[in-house]
């Protein structure tokens, strides 16, 4: 069986973080978000994955994955053009497809069990099979409402308040009988969500809901992604282990100084310096090649590659993108420096603030 993942959104929900960097790249616990979804995919028997992308994401996303040799996954490339919206994309990677095949989201980290949803939809012999999970607020998401025997009724997109009657929302995965594609439009933008399974439901094709309790998480936003990482970290998936007493992870050719205070759970990538006195409050993860000078405060906060931090820089809730600068006595809170940043010495990122590549934050006169 092969998948297809829809991963050539502009992904504007994580600006800064985007600007130089795909979505589908963006590192998580140090490693490129699009190699979970594809190694859980492996683990499943799914051994060959479509990836449709824009223009602008094709050639870093190649460059880093290639065939897909190197993660048990044969890799296509599906180039659009022009966005084409959900269906448009799929439509757009037909001549890849044969057969029964699945769909998923490239913003979507999740547990799911494939096979049991594979099995689910050939044993209901249904056209389409869409995941569901259940989130607190489903005004966000699109609203599926099912009848007993788990066929759906209604598809409700993004519904205001008084709209809501589940709290069950599409997980945007799905399984697909091959036909569905003969159904979409070659060429245009169309919604899978708004245009397709409505339409399948008004031919009166079988569309099934696969419930799931599984973790789950749309990490398209800023708050979603640092949420992702609290989660990891205090092992609420199944994708990556942490246990009490193993909670601080140190990467190949990093040193710690002996004053340094590290409290899990931590991850500090390879081939990084941790300077005396400074202190380490989790969850956080520290990307490769960083550098902590002396008496820093680094808490709750993703930080991507080459960052160099120091002395007395305080960093709390907040990501810093790749090669980032925190001159001395500069703090970042609750703040998204993009790739390149400077904060010069006694500078201050406020809060709430998304701080654009290359940009130098000066101390307030």
């Amino acid at each position: 069986m092969k998948a297809v993942i829809l991963a050539g959104g502009k992904a504007t929900r994580l600006l800064p973080l985007t600007y130089n960097t795909p979505k589908a790249m963006v590192p998580v616990l140090n490693t490129p978000f699009l190699e979970y979804v594809l190694r859980h995919l492996s683990r499943h028997g799914i051994k060959e994955a479509i990836l449709a992308l824009s223009q602008s994401q094709g050639q870093p996303i190649e460059s880093y994955l290639g065939d897909g040799r190197q993660i048990g996954v044969r890799l296509y490339y599906s180039i659009e053009d022009t966005p084409l919206g959900t269906a448009g994309a799929l439509k757009n990677a037909e001549r890849y497809l044969e057969g029964t095949f699945l769909m998923l989201s490239g913003d979507i980290f999740t547990d799911l069990d494939f096979t049991a949803m594979i099995d689910f939809h050939r044993q209901k012999k249904a056209k389409a099979t869409i995941a569901l999970t259940r989130v607190d607020d489903p005004t966000r998401y699109g609203l599926i409402e099912t009848n007993a025997d788990n066929r759906i009724t209604r598809f409700l997109e993004k519904p205001s308040r008084n709209e809501v009657t589940t709290n069950t929302i599409n997980a945007s995965i799905y399984v697909l009988e091959p036909d569905v594609l003969a159904q979409i439009p070659c060429e245009i933008e169309v919604s899978m969500e708004r245009e397709t399974f409505p339409q399948l439901l008004e031919r009166g094709e079988l569309v099934c809901a696969y419930q799931y309790p599984d973790y789950w998480i749309d990490m398209g936003t800023l708050q979603a992604y640092l949420q992702l990482h609290r989660d990891l970290l205090s092992g609420k998936s199944s994708q990556y282990a942490i246990t009490p007493g193993d909670d601080v992870v140190i990467g190949e050719g990093s040193e710690v100084h002996r004053t340094a205070q590290v409290h899990g759970p931590v991850m500090v990538g390879a081939n990084c310096s941790i300077g005396p006195r400074v202190k380490l409050i989790g969850p956080l993860v520290i990307g490769p090649g960083g550098t902590i000078l002396e008496d820093s405060v680094i808490e709750q906060s993703i930080i991507w590659r080459n960052a160099r931090m120091g002395p007395k820089a305080t960093v709390k809730s907040s990501i810093l993108a790749d090669n980032c600068h925190l001159e001395a006595n500069s703090v970042v809170e609750e703040a998204v420096l993009g790739d390149d940043v400077t904060v010069e010495r006694g500078g201050r990122a406020e809060a709430g603030s998304r701080i654009w590549p290359g940009t130098r934050v000066a101390p307030k006169a």
